[in-house]
């Protein structure tokens, strides 16, 4: 059985920075795709930044890219975010999920944060809420 378990979060002022960490358990893909994404109040789920395990290549979505990084400890299982430069409207529910290459061909995704689908992610983490305010 698979577990994404999560971690990091909280409330900064803007222009501050967070962590988030997803650590795995039971996964046995030896190649797959792990996108963090995130949830505004009233808003659609949408994926920020994604890596591929085959080739370690990173994506941001357009909103994020400078701000945002995406990594992997493949000795402690666990991938994190890093979010710098933080704004009012990165306030969200953030989650991590990941997604098998077998998954991905049933719709021809691709590991990017515009090609991913929600409802064809693999696995989910519980989320955790990111505030940002002064």
């Amino acid at each position: 059985q698979v577990f994404l378990v999560q971690s990091g979060g909280g409330s900064v002022q803007p222009g501050g920075s967070l962590t988030l960490s997803c650590s795995v358990s039971g996964y046995t893909y030896s190649t797959y795709c792990v996108g963090w994404f995130r949830q505004a109040s009233g808003k659609e789920r949408e994926a920020v930044a994604t890596r591929y395990s085959g080739d370690s290549s990173t994506y941001s979505a357009d909103y994020v890219k400078g701000r945002f990084t995406i990594s992997q400890d493949n000795a402690k299982n666990t991938w994190y975010l890093q979010m710098n430069s933080l704004k009012p409207e990165d306030t969200a529910m953030y989650y991590c999920a990941t997604v098998s290459d077998e998954s991905l061909s049933l719709y021809d995704g691709t590991c990017r944060p515009n090609s991913l689908r929600v409802d064809g992610m693999d696995y989910w983490g519980d989320g955790t809420l990111v505030t940002i305010s002064s």
